[in-house]
């Protein structure tokens, strides 16, 4: 069979152009076409409405192409509305939910007293380009000085949906950790009950002390003379639980002062949020979402 491997016949204006050399699906003659993009990416542009045949907009996946058809692709409709966030990115968009690559510094969401620009609001706002009614709801959080994925809900019965089934839906929260000194184990679990005191710190404690059983699975990526780079699992999702346990098995978290650290050379925390699995609240399907290790981790350890 024939591919339609084709170079776009006109780009400009920030719309490429291509022609339908064969009968096929809308996907996958997108998939053949964008071999750059990822999946979801393609998924989300479709989506956006970015993508047109014949001058027509298309989102649905299946939409049945014909030989001599046009399909344009509006590369620049989504990067217009997303060069106005500063320190997120979008990784996936569909009518459920969006996924985004949060940078250190920001915070989830605002308490009721900080009037501070928050990656919540930033994805309100977003949403809000299309269609002023627009909404998002946070299904989860990450610490302000924790970077990489997190999700939205676009209405409250699909967060509500994630929440209660939070512990079946999600399949893998695996997390990226630079830490102080070589961690001589290549792999290991760390297991004890969190509780935070009325200072706000999250204390450790070997067997129950009235706080949230927490278990954390660590496997050794690298490691030199000073650090460590580990991949983490979360098992349990409790409050600044890495930070604890990584501090229990005395290799606190890079920059970390609260929880053990001695110095911050990479200027932030070294704890990264790097891929979420989970099955889609519409479809069922397992998906994931990955964002890449931030270079600073890597370039400590060689």
């Amino acid at each position: 069979m024939q591919k339609n491997r084709k170079s776009p016949v006109s780009k400009k204006a920030g719309t490429s152009v291509y022609t339908v050399k064969e009968p096929m699906e809308l996907l996958p003659f997108l998939l053949e076409n964008m071999k750059k993009n990822s999946r979801n990416s393609v998924k989300s542009i479709l989506t956006r409405g970015q993508v047109s045949v014949d001058g027509k907009m298309v989102k649905q996946h299946n939409h049945p192409l014909q030989p001599g058809q046009s399909v344009s692709i509006m590369q620049n409709q989504a990067a217009i509305k997303e060069n106005t966030l500063t320190g997120v990115s979008i990784l996936h968009e569909d009518e459920d939910i969006i996924v985004i690559n949060k940078d250190a510094g920001l915070l989830s969401m605002a308490s009721k007293n900080e009037a501070e620009m928050t990656a919540y609001r930033q994805i309100t706002d977003y949403v809000k380009n299309d269609n002023p009614r627009n909404r998002i709801f946070i299904v989860h959080r990450l610490d302000r000085d924790t970077s990489g994925v997190m999700l939205f809900a676009k209405s409250e019965e699909v967060k509500e949906a994630l929440q209660a089934n939070w512990n079946e839906v999600v399949k893998e929260r695996t997390y990226t950790a630079l830490v102080e000194g070589v961690v001589r184990k290549k792999e290991g679990t760390i297991s004890s009950w969190l509780k935070e005191s009325k200072t706000f710190k999250v204390y450790s404690n070997p067997t129950d002390n009235g706080g949230q059983h927490a278990i954390t699975h660590y496997k050794k990526i690298q490691s030199n003379k000073l650090f460590t780079l580990l991949e983490v699992q979360l098992e349990t999702g409790r409050k600044n639980q890495i930070r604890v346990h990584m501090e229990d098995i005395g290799h606190p978290i890079v920059g970390d002062k609260r929880y053990g650290a001695t110095g911050n050379p990479i200027k932030r925390l070294g704890l990264h949020a790097t891929r979420l699995a989970l099955l889609h609240p519409r479809s069922g399907e397992l998906v994931r979402y990955q964002a890449d290790v931030p270079k600073a981790f890597s370039a400590k350890v060689k």
